[in-house]
């Protein structure tokens, strides 16, 4: 993989691709867990699920270490990944709610307060996932990703 094929994947997404160097490249790689100092060869940052689809394609067909970021919090970095490509869902953020169902689709990069703010509106809440402190007291959940992270290696069939 040459600098050709990351530009000719980058003008492929609508979302931004960005690489050690690039400003904004410390930021983007920055996990919930800052004991954790990962540094992925790319980092796509996906729009739409077509984007999510061409950057599989391109790991794969680069034999990356692929690593998903969906909101970031996941404790043990897998959200990330040293000389990997990294596809941070972050922005696929969207929450759809059916009142009438009581339900609400929720986009991979989504984080808690994303569900919260979307379904409150009509008299709805999500089940579960409330971190406390170790006094008892709720801690900082609004912000908190509504799904984890995930490292994918290559198929070497």
């Amino acid at each position: 993989m040459n600098d050709e094929d990351i530009t000719k994947f980058a003008a492929s997404l609508r979302g931004e691709v960005i690489r050690a160097g690039d400003a904004g490249y410390d930021e983007a790689r920055k996990l919930y867990n800052g004991m954790i100092d990962k540094r992925p060869l790319i980092i796509a940052r996906c729009v739409d699920v077509a984007d999510v689809i061409t950057a599989v394609n391109f790991g794969r067909d680069n034999n990356l270490l692929v690593a998903v970021r969906g909101g970031g919090h996941n404790g043990p970095g897998l959200g990330s990944c040293d000389d990997g490509l990294v596809i941070d869902l972050s922005a696929m953020n969207g929450v759809r709610v059916d009142p009438d169902a009581r339900t609400a689709r929720v986009g991979a990069g989504c984080t808690q307060g994303d569900v919260d703010h979307a379904t409150h509106a009509f008299g709805l809440a999500r089940t579960g996932w409330h971190h406390f402190d170790h006094r008892g007291r709720r801690t900082d959940a609004e912000r908190r990703p509504w799904l984890s992270d995930a490292q994918i290696w290559p198929d070497h069939r």
